[in-house]
């Protein structure tokens, strides 16, 4: 929090038209900003994969997210962009291409993982953009330290199919979520509004199935009528971002039950550098 005080003249102002674009993992964080920025009324906020945003449109300042700072979308979008916006990158490298190309450039160093999965950063980033937004995050941080301590809510090995589920900026979170199972685990995993689940996807829900909420679904009733189709259901009582941390350490574990590094995931590199 004392981070996001000394940075807030960097950090996009409130009420500022305001783009936040990644790849990956720092979509899913842009994405989650995004809707908690607009939600606790700070200004509009959209959010974009690099390769997808709108370079033809106006916005007074511009967020790129990108731990490496290298990921060839990025780099392009941002030189690609109208002249006089404003921009401003966060990555967990100093001097990188993509701090290179901006106005101004937060350098989270302590969060530069070794790992082809991004876990740290992701967390560091969106930490760091609750703060500026005014959220007090003390509760959210002795929740954490329960959390990686915790037994973990279900035994990995016991399922075939995972779903995350989340409302509002958790949407992005449960995205995150089901990367981090996919990456490293190599297992099918989906991602989906909550109530959006009973449009198609419970179809598929059996013993065999974990659905995770991150954070609350507006609906006890979906909860229960996805246990009713005999799915097993995870709702964490905890901050949506804690819930996300949790999700990290069972991909982990599953990745382990498969025989798998969950730090070197087959067919990822550490940053898409075309």
């Amino acid at each position: 929090m004392l981070r996001a005080k000394e940075l807030e003249s960097v950090l996009p102002a409130t009420g500022a038209r305001l783009a936040v674009m990644g790849c990956g993992t720092s979509l899913y964080m842009a994405q989650a900003f995004a809707a908690l920025r607009e939600q606790l009324g700070h200004g509009h906020t959209d959010a974009f994969p690099a390769s997808e945003f709108p370079v033809a449109r106006s916005y007074d300042a511009v967020l790129a997210i990108s731990r490496s700072g290298t990921t060839t979308e990025v780099i392009r979008t941002l030189a690609a962009l109208r002249s006089g916006t404003k921009t401003t990158a966060i990555c967990a490298v100093e001097s990188s291409p993509v701090g290179a190309a901006v106005d101004a450039e937060i350098v989270l160093e302590f969060a530069d993982e070794v790992s082809v999965v991004q876990t740290l950063f992701a967390t560091s980033v969106l930490a760091l953009l609750r703060a500026h937004l005014g959220e007090r995050l003390e509760p959210v941080i002795a929740q954490a330290e329960e959390v990686v301590r915790a037994a973990l809510p279900a035994d990995p090995s016991a399922f075939d199919r995972f779903t995350f589920l989340g409302r509002g900026w958790a949407v992005a979170l449960a995205c995150e979520a089901a990367l981090k199972v996919r990456e490293t685990a190599q297992a099918w995993v989906e991602a989906y509004p909550a109530l959006e689940y009973r449009h198609g996807p419970i179809a598929v829900a059996d013993e065999r199935t974990l659905v995770w909420a991150i954070g609350p679904v507006g609906d006890e009733k979906l909860l229960d009528d996805i246990r009713g189709v005999g799915a097993t259901v995870v709702a964490p009582p905890w901050d949506s971002m804690v819930s996300l941390v949790l999700a990290q350490r069972f991909a982990v574990a599953l990745a382990e039950s498969r025989g798998l590094d969950p730090d070197r995931p087959r067919n990822l590199t550490r940053s898409v550098v075309l």
